[in-house]
């Protein structure tokens, strides 16, 4: 059974997601203040964190920097009542996975949950070794991908933008967090190169790029990839 952590000042909320994912078969644990939040995280190691942002004391960007500062594999969802952009963005830049907003959609809450509980791909030992998502397949000995076994020409850097977001599917990617993975920090360059290059891997590999169903926008923020 995957163990839950709700972190909520507001208790009328944490009881209402509690009540849901309870339903659904998690172990759900209860804090409503950050320092509560890290004493049960420390000491029974969820598999899952949902964390408010504002909370009186420790808010929930500490939170999150202290979780991630000891361990980068834990999925934080992060709740925000907060209509700024930037509270966001710094949300994810601290190591967040994914934010959600208020008031929260239980059932989008419990479909967020079980994506990003499901076991990470695995890199295949067959002649080559890749990563494997639905019918997507990206060879990282040949750097080739494939869609239904259909190969797809991709340059170096839609290459490198793919496999940083197939590496974690289903989490929320700022514009600067790609570029600084696919370009680097010291490239000369700007963050909306990365919505060109979306732009160009939509092309190859969506069905219907006007109406994508694998590389998503998150408005405001950046994009995710879905590929189940």
């Amino acid at each position: 059974m995957k163990k839950l952590l709700i972190v909520d000042d507001e208790v009328d909320i944490v009881a209402s997601i509690q009540y849901v994912l309870n339903g659904e078969g998690f172990s759900t644990l209860i804090a409503h203040d950050g320092l509560k939040a890290m004493q049960l995280y420390e000491s029974e190691h969820p598999d899952l964190v949902i964390l408010d942002l504002m909370m009186p004391g420790i808010d929930g960007l500490e939170v999150c920097r202290r979780i991630r500062s000891a361990d980068k594999r834990t999925p934080i969802l992060m709740l925000t009542a907060r209509t700024s952009e930037i509270d966001t963005v710094v949300g994810l830049e601290l190591g967040a996975n994914d934010y959600i907003a208020k008031p929260v959609r239980l059932r989008e809450l419990v479909a967020r949950v079980k994506a990003h509980l499901r076991e990470t791909p695995q890199v295949q030992d067959t002649n080559t070794k890749g990563i494997k998502l639905g019918d997507l397949f990206i060879d990282l000995e040949s750097r080739t991908v494939s869609v239904a076994e259909k190969a797809v020409d991709l340059t170096f850097k839609e290459f490198e933008l793919l496999l940083a977001m197939a590496r974690q599917p289903n989490r929320v990617f700022s514009r600067d967090q790609l570029f600084a993975q696919v370009w680097g920090s010291d490239f000369l360059g700007e963050s909306r190169t990365v919505d060109v290059h979306i732009r160009y891997l939509r092309e190859k590999l969506e069905a219907n790029p006007s109406q994508p169903k694998h590389i998503l926008t998150v408005r405001g923020v950046g994009y995710r990839l879905v590929w189940d």
